[in-house]
């Protein structure tokens, strides 16, 4: 679970501040979609082991409600 909570972290922390660098979010259909929120960059993300998903899940929850 802790992998997942890390895979989402990295993923999330190069789009915060001023610097911050623009992500791809690949989907299964349409054209790629480029965006420098964080917020949307947690919510697609979707990891193929389960516990690390879980992990992944509880971060962006408890992001959500704070």
């Amino acid at each position: 679970m802790l992998k997942g909570v890390d895979i989402l972290a990295n993923a999330v922390k190069v789009t915060l501040g001023p610097k911050g660098r623009n992500v791809v979010l690949d989907k299964s259909f349409g054209a790629p979609r480029i965006t420098k929120d964080g917020v949307t960059v947690a919510k697609e993300i979707e990891l193929s082991d389960k516990f690390e998903n879980m992990g992944a899940q509880m971060v962006r929850e408890v992001a959500s409600k704070t």
